[in-house]
């Protein structure tokens, strides 16, 4: 029987197809090699090795400890940017996005810059308080929840936007207060894409790797994370590089499975 080609659908022009038949090869072929060259042999033997297994541990931990401090953070700094009457609201949200285009590196250095021991922040937790921020597992919080916050601000900050407001109309007309409101009608209204915020900001935490080595550097244990294990083995060992990249692969396959109904229906619009 011959397929049917929906509305939307239509013939694959060649000038059109042969390009996007290299794009995909180009996508996919380095992954197949990570697949093939994988030793799976030896796989569970690599991956349960002392170091292997405190670099995930610590890489989980400094991760969902990074999208909580999101949440709780980004949540009302996404309603801020789609609701709040602000003079300069457009700058503003360029400047809590701008993460998202940093080189993670230069991430690194201004975190220093901030939370370091002679930083415009750092200096003053170190004097009042002793704590100290770089080269620590709670910096490698910090530098994850840097680079990570910003998807998740910007996913609930379009699901603000595109939520229906005539049912929290509704109910501040029955008398409940704007935090009422807020908790009780909105956060559920958004409740699909702040679940796709937080995962993606715990995925692109958990594989975060230049502003943390540079802010929190490579200790194992306390600030080597899977990404930094990765980097260091690929010139000592490379099948154990190759052992935790298709963890961190399987991973983001695990994302992208999850948040397939968010992102994805049948006709391949969103």
């Amino acid at each position: 029987m011959r397929r049917r080609v929906g509305p939307d659908q239509q013939a694959v022009p060649w000038p059109l197809g042969v390009p996007a038949a290299v794009a995909v090869l180009f996508l996919l072929v380095p992954l197949l090699g990570l697949v093939v060259r994988a030793p799976w042999r030896g796989l569970h033997r690599i991956v349960v090795e002392s170091q292997v297994v405190d670099a995930l541990r610590l890489s989980l931990l400094c991760a969902s400890a990074a999208t909580l401090i999101s949440l709780v953070l980004g949540v009302p700094l996404a309603w801020v940017l789609a609701r709040a009457r602000l003079r300069g609201i457009g700058l503003l949200r360029a400047l809590v996005t701008l993460p998202l285009v940093l080189p993670p590196v230069v991430g690194g250095v201004a975190l220093l810059l901030a939370f370091g021991r002679v930083g415009l922040v750092g200096q003053y937790l170190h004097g009042w308080f002793g704590i100290t921020l770089p080269f620590t597992t709670p910096g490698v919080i910090v530098a994850e929840t840097f680079v990570a916050m910003p998807f998740l601000v910007v996913t609930v900050e379009g699901a603000f936007r595109a939520a229906d407001r005539g049912y929290e109309e509704a109910a501040a007309t029955l008398g409940a207060s704007r935090m009422t409101v807020f908790r009780r009608v909105t956060l559920p209204l958004i409740g699909p894409s702040l679940v796709a915020g937080s995962v993606l900001c715990w995925a692109r935490a958990l594989g975060e790797f230049g502003a943390t080595i540079t802010f929190a550097g490579n200790f194992p244990g306390r600030t080597q994370t899977v990404p930094i294990a990765v980097y260091l083995a690929l010139e000592q060992d490379p099948e154990a590089a190759i052992a935790l990249s298709l963890v961190l692969l399987a991973v983001s396959v695990a994302v992208l499975v999850g948040l397939r109904d968010r992102w994805f229906s049948v006709g391949g619009a969103p």
